[in-house]
C-alpha cells in the first residue's frame, strides 16, 4: 500500500494494467451484478436535480424503476443506483449492437448537463473505502472485465494512468501529480532491484 494524503493506494494500481474494452464487454458492468453502483452522499441531491434532463435519454423501464423508487435507493450502509429486477442499473441506455451504457454520462456528452456520472462509475476498476482516518483504494478484479486486463496489458497502460480523469475530478491534480511521483518511484526501485 502507498500512503498519499491520508489514501492508502493498493500497490495493483501501479502494478496492473486495465483499459476498459467496450467493444469486447458491451458494457457489462452496467448489468451486472447484485447491487447498483454505489452514490456518494454529496451526490443525491445531484441525482434528483439532473433526473428531468437525464429523463429523456433512459429507457421506459429505467423510468418506471426511478419514479418508482428514486433517484438513489439504500444499500449496505450507502446509497446507491436503482436496479432493475435485481440486474441492470435504471441509468443504462442501450446502442442497437446491444451494448450498454450510462444515459447519465450520454446526457453529459451531449452537454445537457455539466456532471458525467457517480465518481463510483467514473473510478471503476477502482473502489474507495471509507475509514475513520483514510480511505483505501483497491483495484477490483471482477470476470466481466478480463477484456479490459488484456487491453490494458497489450498498450501497458497501469491502472492509475486510465483513471487519470476520475482520480483528479475525486482528489484533485495535486494529489494525481503525488500518485504519479509514487509510480516512478516504485518503477525506479523495480528496475534496481532486478
Amino acid at each position: 500500500m502507498i500512503d498519499i494524503d491520508n489514501k492508502l493506494l493498493s500497490s495493483d494500481l501501479f502494478k496492473k494494467e486495465f483499459v476498459c474494452n467496450l467493444g469486447a464487454c458491451k458494457g457489462a458492468c452496467c448489468v451486472e451484478g447484485n447491487a447498483g453502483a454505489p452514490v456518494a452522499e454529496d451526490e443525491v441531491a445531484i441525482l434528483e436535480s439532473i433526473y428531468p434532463k437525464v429523463k429523456p435519454y433512459l429507457t421506459e423501464k429505467g423510468i418506471r424503476e426511478i419514479e418508482k423508487v428514486g433517484t438513489s435507493v439504500d444499500g449496505i450502509g450507502e446509497k446507491e443506483t436503482p436496479i432493475i429486477n435485481g440486474k441492470e442499473c435504471a441509468y443504462t441506455i442501450f446502442e442497437k449492437d446491444g451494448s450498454a451504457k450510462c444515459g447519465i454520462e450520454q446526457a453529459y456528452n451531449d452537454g445537457v448537463i455539466d456532471w458525467k456520472k457517480p465518481i463510483s462509475c467514473h473510478l471503476y476498476p477502482i473502489r474507495v473505502s471509507k475509514y475513520t482516518d483514510f480511505e483505501a483504494l483497491n483495484y477490483d478484479r471482477w470476470s466481466i472485465c478480463s477484456a479490459a486486463c488484456t487491453l490494458g496489458e497489450e498498450l501497458k497502460v497501469p491502472v492509475y494512468k486510465f483513471l487519470k480523469e476520475p482520480l483528479i475530478r475525486k482528489y484533485g491534480s495535486e494529489f494525481y501529480d503525488k500518485v504519479e511521483i509514487a509510480a516512478d518511484l516504485i518503477e525506479k526501485n523495480r528496475s534496481e532491484n532486478s
